[in-house]
């Protein structure tokens, strides 16, 4: 469940407006669909091409991490079977104001910020270990790309990606199988893992992967940060998405 409170505090250009601002606002949403497009067909070098030079994702099973090791994670992960899927359910993008030359927080080469908003549901495959029967765990999320426009190529990149997990579910494939969840799996569940991704944090777990604890959801403190991260990126602030008091790795640069 989402407040009903607004977390925006102002607007941006996010509908309408002059030809530039529709041709900015759909670099970047070509950009944040390419996430679900490359990534699930290992399209590794489109993929690649979304990001800056230096950029960082968080995700539930890489916690934050440099978008190249990132992409290595994720071959390794297809390679030993990991089956992540994601569906694209709509994307809009704000844009923040053209930044002066100098701008205190902003690097030269920067002109202009934009938020990106994809909302989308991750799909994984599982499989018992027991009888190998397999189910699915979906959970409903929005990814928030923080991008960038380059002025000597006048290109849009990406240079952080954070999610919000607002729900997650088993779906079984058969009809019928379900897995078993231990004691010991549900206290964890309960005592560490936020609302919005137990079940695909702990279905993660049990292959190996250390689970980041401290991801948003619409119902812990990150989503009240990720919303004034936004509006800090658009003005063309330095932003923190480290949530545990460490900057994310490439704040010092931008």
């Amino acid at each position: 469940m989402t407040s009903p409170q607004d977390p925006h505090t102002k607007v941006y250009s996010h509908i309408n407006g002059p030809a530039v601002d529709l041709l900015d606002r759909l670099a970047v949403s070509e950009i944040c669909k390419g996430w679900p497009i490359y990534r699930d067909a290992s399209e590794w070098q489109n993929f690649r091409s979304l990001f800056a030079p230096k950029a960082t994702v968080w995700t539930t099973w890489s916690g934050a991490c440099d978008v190249d090791r990132f992409i290595e994670m994720s071959k390794r992960g297809k390679q030993d079977g990991v089956f992540i899927q994601h569906r694209e359910c709509g994307t809009l993008v704000e844009l923040g104001p053209i930044l002066e030359e100098g701008h205190i927080d902003s690097p030269p080469a920067t002109v202009r910020r934009a938020v990106g908003k994809m909302k989308a549901t991750i799909t994984q495959r599982f499989a018992n270990h027991d009888d190998d029967t397999e189910f699915d765990v979906d959970c409903d999320c929005r990814f928030v790309f923080f991008c960038e426009k380059v002025a000597d190529t006048d290109t849009w990149q990406t240079v952080y990606v954070k999610l919000v997990y607002e729900k997650d579910k088993i779906v079984t494939v058969d009809g019928h199988a379900v897995p078993k969840i231990t004691a010991p799996e549900r206290k964890y569940m309960a005592e560490r893992l936020p609302e919005g991704y137990r079940y695909l944090g702990i279905m993660q777990r049990r292959l190996g992967y250390a689970i980041d604890v401290n991801l948003a959801t619409p119902r812990n403190a990150g989503w009240e940060r990720i919303y004034a991260a936004m509006e800090q990126w658009l003005a063309g602030r330095k932003v923190t998405l480290g949530w545990s008091g460490r900057p994310a790795e490439h704040d010092e640069g931008f």
